[in-house]
């Protein structure tokens, strides 16, 4: 069955999934976008979500468990059957970035971990098609030919797209991305095809030659046959056999106006995928997007009839997926045409996720709360993520601060650090995220302290600045009582907060 995963795709492709089970994987990893994915959660005023949030994980920084990464590389390589050559150009490689690009090398070294696991997911048979814009791709390029195999490379393909010419002073008008495809094997599945012509002055406008007609009065054109021959192409044949791709693929991007339109600024088109997918799969193959966003590849491979498997990080991005791409637009069912991996189902599913994955266990509390993982912690902690909602009369939005504690031993300690947080933070709320519910004694002095932080009056409604929320209530359905949450939709179809009152 179709499967879509919830999580980072480096921990799901390598402990879920069986090696040599895919044919196709085709993915768009995101590199300096932050303002066109977190574009999409803006509220219905319109305002956007202010840039401390991380809707999608697009931050490179070369902190410490990435530096460890790098250093590891070597060995990961060598263990992945790489030559020893290879694993040692990219030690000199990487020493070299460290010090002149370290945002870059912090990219590179996430993009290897995960490619050096997809080569091991593609049958002999399968491919990958990795898109990127112009600002890495020659550094992928050297990635790619290091883990695939260089003898492995197909084609660069430019995809090229109309837009706003503007008048610039230092470049060109940029309008091209790029797609690097390699095969796993010489095993591999391609379908060479070609595309219909809109009509015989189309055919001639690209040979610019003069049309002739022989004794049987059938239309032909002299071409160029090379060492300086010319061979007759009539032009019956021609248009019935179609004109061959190139590597220049000339496609509009998805407007917003379009029925396919997700609210993604970098939205692929569909259209793009299918051509992608006919290429080199056939009807039943299994096709992998391992950063699916908006799933336009989900769609594609479905329309084409073959399986599919997609991950995306943001469980934002998965619910957003589910409801306006594979129900509402594909009209598929969750349970009988896909199901949907990696999200907690009850208390011994999030108590697992904690035990396995600290980090994406406290990205899921705060993400299923309709909250947004921050980017940035403060200097001492004590900031998880945040929740925001609208004020009348203030131009941003306003937020509560969230802090997620997985373990049993939270004490009125933990509580009073996310009190200071609140004071010192520009923030107006504060919420406590715990997996077990504290006792009665403890829950006591839990009151007080909330009852110390006061309310927040809005328009004649009061909320607790300070809240607890369990793991178990999130699951009965119940969130944080704010102000109407931007992106939650009507305020009013939130569960009552137990602890209230």
């Amino acid at each position: 069955m179709n499967r879509l995963y919830y999580g980072d795709c480096l921990t799901i492709m390598r402990d879920e999934m069986k090696p040599a089970s895919v044919d196709l994987i085709y993915l768009d990893p995101p590199f300096n976008s932050d303002r066109d994915y977190n574009a999409i959660y803006e509220d219905e005023t319109g305002r956007p979500l202010p840039d401390q949030i991380e809707a999608f994980c697009d931050t490179w920084e070369l902190d410490a468990e990435r530096l460890r990464t790098v250093k590891q590389m070597p060995v990961l390589m060598r263990e992945a059957g790489i030559d020893d050559e290879v694993a040692e150009f990219w030690k000199l490689w990487m020493n070299a970035l460290r010090k002149t690009n370290p945002k870059l090398l912090a990219y590179l070294t996430y993009m290897a971990q995960r490619l050096l696991v997809m080569c091991g997911l593609l049958k002999p048979t399968g491919s990958i098609w990795l898109h990127c814009d112009p600002t890495a791709s020659h550094y992928v390029k050297i990635l790619m030919d290091s883990i695939f195999g260089h003898s492995h490379f197909r084609n660069e393909i430019i995809w090229h797209y109309t837009g706003w010419n503007r008048k610039l002073k230092k470049h060109f008008n940029r309008r091209h991305d790029v797609i690097f495809f390699y095969a796993k094997s010489k095993k591999q599945k391609f379908f060479s095809y070609t595309e219909s012509w809109a009509d015989k002055a189309e055919y001639l406008a690209t040979r610019k030659q003069k049309l002739r007609q022989d004794e049987d009065g059938r239309e032909y054109v002299l071409s160029d046959a090379g060492g300086g021959s010319r061979v007759k192409r009539y032009i019956d044949e021609a248009m019935e056999y179609g004109k061959p791709v190139s590597d220049v693929w000339i496609m509009d991007k998805v407007n917003n106006s379009a029925t396919e339109y997700m609210g993604y600024d970098t939205q692929k088109p569909v259209v793009l995928l299918e051509r992608i997918i006919r290429a080199t799969t056939e009807k039943g193959d299994i096709v992998l997007d391992p950063f699916c966003g908006c799933a336009s590849t989900l769609e594609a491979a479905h329309k084409l009839e073959r399986g599919w498997i997609g991950i995306d990080i943001a469980i934002h991005a998965v619910k957003r997926v589910t409801k306006a791409r594979l129900e509402d637009r594909l009209r598929l069912a969750a349970g009988r045409d896909f199901t949907i991996e990696g999200v907690p189902r009850n208390l011994e599913g999030a108590q697992d996720l904690w035990q396995r994955d600290k980090y994406h266990f406290q990205k899921w509390a705060v993400e299923t709360v309709d909250g947004f993982v921050t980017a940035k912690r403060t200097a001492d902690g004590g900031i998880d993520g945040r929740i925001y909602f609208p004020i009348p009369d203030e131009i941003v939005l306003q937020s509560m601060v969230l802090e997620v504690k997985g373990g049993k031993s939270v004490t009125i300690a933990d509580l009073r650090v996310l009190h200071s947080v609140l004071e010192r933070e520009e923030a107006l709320m504060a919420g406590l995220i715990l997996m077990h519910p504290p006792g009665a004694q403890k829950m006591r002095n839990f009151r007080q302290l909330i009852a110390d932080a006061g309310y927040l009056e809005v328009m004649g409604t009061e909320y607790e600045r300070m809240q607890i929320l369990t793991v178990p209530e999130i699951f009965e359905g119940k969130r944080f009582i704010t102000p109407g949450v931007a992106g939650r939709g009507d305020p009013q179809q939130v569960m009552p907060y137990s602890h209230a009152g």
